[in-house]
């Protein structure tokens, strides 16, 4: 499966995997930016990313492991 800047739900899935031990809430966005180009599954161009993709990947990644 290829990862798309647009995929938040699965890329914060697979970082909540790969990071178990970071609370999402304090990632600073260069930090989120750099892990979700390292993910092996990910397949979009750098520069296609902006502030809004990269929260809606913090908002879902900050659900997925404080669901309430």
């Amino acid at each position: 499966m290829s990862l798309k800047w647009q995929d938040a739900y699965d890329i914060a899935l697979t970082l909540s995997e790969k990071h178990p031990d970071v609370d999402p809430r304090y990632v600073r966005f260069t930090d989120l930016h750099r892990w979700v180009l390292e993910l092996e599954d990910f397949d979009d161009e750098p520069e296609r990313s902006g502030e809004r993709l990269l929260e809606a990947i913090q908002m879902a990644w900050i659900a997925e492991v404080d669901p309430d």
